[in-house]
C-alpha cells in the first residue's frame, strides 16, 4: 500500500508538472517519515525512494544509525541549536534555518566534520503566528549572512502555507517564496544561487509544484495519518 501510495503521488507530481511546462525530474518528493517505523521507511526504501524528512533531531539520529547509509536525511522541523551537533555529521539539507544564530552554529558543527552543510531559509510568507520563519523581508540580510559562511551553503527556501480545505487558496504562498527565490538570484548577493524551493505538503503539493517547488514534504499521502503516542 505505502509502494502504491508513492507511486500516485509521482503520477500527480508528474502531472502537475504537465499542467505548468515542467520536467517532473525538477521535483524532489521528500516522504516525511516522522513517527513512522523503520519497517515503512524500508518499504519505500526498497520502492527506491532515497529521500526522506524528519522533524525531530533524536528521532533523526537513531533511524540515521539503523537504516541503509545511503538514505538522504533532511531536517524539516525546527531545530534548536543545540541540537545541531547531533545531526552535522550526515544530514543532507537542513530546511528550517530560521535566524543568524542558528546559521552560525550550523557552520561552527559543520567545520568540525569538515563538511558544507546545504541549507534552506523558513519564510513565514503568511505570516501565521503558529509558525517558524523569517517574514519576506527579512530574508535578504539572513542570506548575506549565510553567504559569508564558508562551511554553510545557501541552497534556497521553506515555507509551509495554512492548512486550508481548498489547496487554491494557497497559491499565493507559494507563489510570493518563488518570486523571493527569483529576487535573491538576480541581487547575486555572495553568489547565492537559489535552486530549491522547498514548498508543498500532502494537502496542496500539486498547488505548490504548478508555482515552482523543486521539492514536496508530503508525510501523510504516503504513509496514512500519523501516529503519536
Amino acid at each position: 500500500m505505502i509502494k502504491d501510495n508513492l507511486a500516485h503521488v509521482k503520477e500527480r507530481v508528474k502531472a502537475a508538472c504537465m499542467r505548468s511546462g515542467r520536467n517532473p525530474d525538477d521535483v524532489t518528493i521528500l516522504a516525511v517519515s516522522k513517527t513512522k517505523p523503520a519497517e515503512d521507511i524500508m518499504a519505500l526504501y526498497e520502492a527506491g525512494q532515497r529521500d526522506f524528512g524528519e522533524n525531530y533531531v533524536q528521532e533523526l539520529r537513531e533511524k540515521h544509525e539503523k537504516l541503509p547509509s545511503d538514505i538522504r536525511w533532511h531536517m524539516i522541523g525546527h531545530l534548536q541549536r543545540n541540537k545541531v551537533k547531533y545531526i552535522a555529521d550526515f544530514i543532507e539539507m537542513i530546511h528550517s534555518v530560521d535566524s543568524a544564530a542558528l546559521a552560525l552554529t550550523i557552520e561552527k558543527e559543520a567545520a568540525k566534520h569538515d563538511r558544507v552543510i546545504p541549507v534552506l531559509i523558513e519564510v513565514n510568507v503568511a505570516g501565521e503566528e503558529s509558525k517558524y520563519g523569517v517574514t519576506p523581508d527579512e530574508v535578504p540580510e539572513l542570506a548575506r549572512v549565510i553567504g559569508d559562511l564558508p562551511h554553510v551553503s545557501l541552497r534556497g527556501l521553506m515555507t509551509s502555507a495554512p492548512l486550508v480545505q481548498n489547496p487554491e487558496e494557497d497559491r499565493a504562498v507559494f507563489r510570493k517564496l518563488a518570486q523571493l527565490g527569483v529576487d535573491m538570484n538576480l541581487e547575486n548577493d555572495n553568489n547565492v544561487k537559489v535552486d530549491v524551493l522547498s514548498m508543498g505538503m500532502s494537502n496542496d503539493f500539486e498547488v505548490a509544484v504548478e508555482e515552482g517547488s523543486t521539492c514536496v514534504r508530503v508525510g501523510t499521502v504516503i504513509f496514512g495519518a500519523r501516529v503519536y503516542g
